[in-house]
């Protein structure tokens, strides 16, 4: 398991320093034009880069178990939270969803999909004998989903909000819930966002315009369009770090939610192929963790966290290749970022100390065994 641990932990950070010169490559421009300094908005990206390490290996060193023990108390915490975001938020684009701490700009819903999966995983494994029970175990399960998503939701948030419910429903169903259930459940959340992506005017306005390229072959939006161009341009190896054209401002969001096309534009389709397999390697190092961790908990925990990472990578760059409407979601652990990075980096904490934990249990399940073997002789030798 240490070699797990230890591929988590170069995979991510390798992630981290190729976001930081993405992101130093992608917002220069912008930076200039906007603060009148080149390195305005990597310095403030590369403090959030620290930080995350810093939270890194905090996580790494706390037992996961004890996360079990207080994930009632913190749930409702973010519950409080997510209300007095709807309360207090500026509005920026049409939804409040930050909280400015001063120093850092502080976005609930980042901590809330991290606290739910591990909610979740913890009533699994307390209830694993009344999951399949609607009414007395799944149902009382799935409020927490729908509290959760649905304050996200309303913020509005409807991308992040429909796939946490995706990722707790997966989750769900991976801990033993009916798929009758599992189906019922998601045809709530898959109506419940509709009506939210219908209501709020800015996603309404994404879909339609996405349902219309599809069935008509109408003109994509702005963002995806120069996307494409810059993503074309890249071809098989990239035009060189530094050297994309769309980060001179054509392409709105690339140090953000649309570094993905810088990225392919840089490195090209070679480059962009390589950083999505990384994803998958960290995926499938994850679920592995979590298949040879000894209890539900730690195993539900490992997967739900490795799940989401892929999840989101593979919708930001759906999203930035025009297969899926436009999200808002960024590209984990590479794009300009603050909470959003710093709670990847506590799961990937996390993530870890389960790797080596389980670890060390094996290597003292091997002492003990070896040790009774050795009494074991003793006495037979003795006898003999």
């Amino acid at each position: 398991m240490k070699k797990l641990a230890a591929t988590i932990f170069f995979e991510s950070v390798g992630l981290m320093l190729l976001g930081l010169i993405l992101v130093m490559s992608a917002s220069s421009t912008y930076s200039e034009f906007k603060f009148d300094s080149v390195y305005h908005l990597f310095n403030s990206h590369l403090f959030k880069v620290i930080l995350g390490f810093v939270f890194m290996g905090i996580f790494c060193v706390i037992p996961y178990e004890i996360y079990k023990e207080y994930s009632k108390p913190v749930v409702i915490f973010i519950v409080f939270i997510l209300l007095l975001t709807l309360i207090i938020a500026p509005s920026y684009k049409g939804a409040g969803r930050w909280i400015d701490l001063g120093f850092i700009a502080f976005q609930p819903a980042d901590a809330a999909k991290l606290i739910l999966i591990i909610h979740l995983a913890a009533l699994i494994e307390s209830k694993r004998h009344l999951i399949n029970d609607f009414k007395n175990g799944f149902i009382y399960l799935f409020f927490w989903v729908m509290i959760i998503c649905g304050l996200i939701l309303i913020q509005p948030n409807i991308s992040n909000a429909v796939l946490l419910a995706f990722i707790s429903i997966v989750l769900l169903y991976v801990g033993g819930a009916k798929f009758t259930h599992i189906v019922t459940s998601s045809a709530a959340c898959f109506f419940a966002g509709g009506i939210g992506a219908m209501i709020f005017s800015h996603s309404r306005e994404r879909i339609l315009s996405f349902l219309n390229n599809l069935s008509s072959g109408g003109d994509l939006n702005i963002q995806v369009k120069q996307a494409l161009l810059g993503l074309g341009s890249g071809g098989i190896f990239g035009v060189g770090i530094g050297h994309s054209r769309q980060s001179n401002l054509f392409l709105p969001e690339a140090y953000g939610d649309f570094i993905f096309a810088v990225m392919g534009e840089e490195l090209g389709f070679i480059g962009a192929v390589f950083v999505i397999t990384t994803y998958l390697v960290l995926f499938i190092a994850g679920v592995i963790i979590a298949k040879r961790t000894a209890d539900r908990f730690g195993q539900l925990l490992a997967f739900g966290i490795s799940f989401s990472i892929i999840l989101y990578a593979f919708i930001n760059a759906a999203v930035s290749t025009g297969l899926f409407p436009t999200t808002g979601l960024p590209l984990p652990f590479i794009s300009y970022g603050g909470t959003s990075l710093i709670f990847l980096c506590i799961s990937i904490g996390i993530l870890i100390n389960i790797a080596i934990s389980n670890s060390k249990e094996k290597r003292m399940d091997e002492v003990v065994l070896t040790s009774s073997y050795r009494v074991a002789m003793d006495s037979q030798n003795e006898r003999e």
